[in-house]
């Protein structure tokens, strides 16, 4: 069947009472009784003056369209098939125990933290008592970091797996079928969690297990080869292979390889601040309104980039991560450090937009922590967290600065309200950042300055440290087999290892795991 693109007002396009109508009346559709249009892209377009959105849609027969009830996963009883661990139940550890009972295998998960329940009250006590839990905290427990992300699916890379299959298992377990067809799919906060444990039921249903409150602290290794896990209470845990999921954050993980010798990496990064607005203004600068948005367009976002130069070479600076609409989160995973983050809920409203603006770092930046070996830039990660906890007073309180007095060299009189929970302290950030990053940030706020006009003012503030954007390690692996090179029965997966960067990336490479230990180890496949 062909498609078409169509324009469609904000109205026409996000009041459900009036879109079919304008989208049949667009296409010439009314009261046709044979073809009707099905969605394959929404977008916003908001270059001209007059906001539209942009429809990408095929005519196919009536009664082709799927519906949402259609997307539905039947899996088969494992109980008794051969089991494979799996450290972690992040985005990657979950779709990799789906993939798993799909090929007959029986996942067994293994979660340090929490699940989403109980994990809640951690996440309270963070933002309140400024209480670090290193084991239950905004990057531990059921689903990970995704679970209290902001739910943003933007990959659409075909390199590591079928982007669409993600989005429809995530829809069979109730996420909206408008992530189908968005050109920026986005879940929201305050969903995840219950979607993360549809994704658990699935799976404990077919006969897969996870385990809470479970800490993997060693391996059981046979010569070269992987047989199993020792947990924190002594258990000793045996599978046919072991895909280690564990996260960006998992540094003990890291620290349990490097001493058992086990081969890993350094591997560049990018660390930065996190820069809050009043999404009313960044609305204006996007959508050119002169008050506010209108009913009907959604909270407006922005992706920015500029090469600083610094001592002689460029350097990329960034937003990573921009959440309209949303809320600046405190996601350390011990006490003593200060990490930011940002997440937004379903409905994106809040009155604040904020976003990760971050410099590339790569593994020349942390040569003075040669001594830490692979595990070099996880040291300087680290040293610049603690140095954000001890000079905003020693509790979850971040280091923050008005935006244009950052640039301008000047410590800021008062801050601005802010929708990070635990407060913040006025600090100039050059205390605790490296001069090469200050400097790069600096040179690219003046740039988005000057491209979003309005964007660079006192009325943003930028709070530090955006930390976490990616590993500092890698875990290698061998291109086709996926396995380590080094040490048999063991798989690297999603972001702690250096294979993902979000919510699908992560869950596309947790299925690619899954098969690849299938295939290794000649496992019984059922399709």
């Amino acid at each position: 069947m062909s498609t078409t693109e169509i324009s469609l007002s904000p109205q026409e396009a996000f009041d459900d009472a009036v879109f079919k109508q304008a989208l049949n009346a667009k296409l010439g559709l009314i009261d046709n009784e044979t073809i009707q249009p099905k969605v394959i892209r929404r977008s916003i377009d908001a270059r001209g003056r007059n906001v539209l959105v942009k429809m990408l849609v095929e005519l196919v027969p009536v009664g082709e369209v799927i519906s949402i009830n259609d997307f539905k996963k039947e899996y088969p009883d494992v109980r008794n098939a051969d089991q494979v661990i799996i450290v972690g139940s992040g985005p990657a550890g979950l779709f990799a125990a789906l993939r798993l009972i799909e090929l007959g295998i029986k996942p067994i998960v293994l979660e340090r933290g929490k699940d989403h329940r109980a994990r809640r009250r951690d996440i309270a006590a963070i933002n309140k008592e400024h209480v670090v839990n290193p084991e239950s905290n905004y990057c531990f427990g059921e689903g990970g970091a995704g679970t209290y992300s902001d739910g943003k699916l933007y990959t659409r890379s075909k390199k590591r797996g079928d982007v669409s299959r993600i989005l429809e298992i995530l829809v069979a377990h109730g996420a909206a079928d408008e992530i189908l067809f968005d050109a920026h799919p986005h879940i929201g906060t305050n969903k995840l969690p219950q979607l993360v444990e549809a994704l658990r039921e699935s799976m404990l249903q077919a006969g897969g297990e996870i385990h809470f409150n479970t800490k993997v602290i060693d391996f059981l290794l046979e010569k070269d080869a992987l047989k199993g896990v020792v947990t924190v209470d002594g258990e000793k845990i045996k599978g046919e292979a072991v895909i280690l999921a564990t996260g960006h954050s998992a540094r003990d993980i890291f620290e349990l390889l490097h001493s058992r010798n086990i081969q890993i990496e350094a591997k560049p990064f990018a660390l930065g601040v996190r820069v809050e607005h009043q999404q009313n203004l960044i609305d204006k600068i996007q959508y050119h309104c002169a008050v506010d948005r209108g009913e009907y367009l959604p909270d407006s976002s922005y992706t920015l980039v500029h090469q600083a130069k610094f001592d002689g070479r460029e350097r990329g600076v960034f937003s990573f991560c921009m959440c309209p609409g949303g809320f600046i989160v405190p996601s350390a995973t011990s006490p003593g450090e200060v990490v930011v983050n940002g997440m937004s809920p379903s409905r994106r409203d809040s009155k604040f937009a904020n976003s990760g603006i971050v410099v590339a770092v790569d593994t020349g930046d942390f040569k003075n922590y040669s001594k830490h070996g692979p595990l070099a830039g996880m040291y300087f990660q680290k040293e610049i967290e603690q140095k954000a906890c001890a000079v905003a007073g020693g509790t979850q309180v971040a280091p923050a600065q008005r935006l244009l007095d950052f640039v301008e060299h000047k410590t800021s009189s008062s801050l601005l309200e802010t929708s990070y929970q635990p407060g913040l302290a006025s600090i100039d950030l050059r205390e605790v950042l490296p001069s090469f990053i200050s400097e790069s940030l600096r040179q690219g706020f003046i740039s988005f300055g000057g491209k979003m006009r309005g964007y660079l003012s006192n009325e943003a503030q930028i709070v530090g440290v955006e930390s976490r954007t990616s590993s500092p390690v890698r875990i290698p692996r061998d291109k086709v087999s996926l396995e380590h090179p080094q040490i048999k029965n063991l798989f690297p997966c999603g972001e702690g290892a250096g294979y993902a960067g979000g919510i699908v990336s992560a869950a596309m490479d947790g299925e690619r795991c899954a098969e690849a230990v299938s295939k290794v180890l000649n496992l019984n496949q059922i399709k």
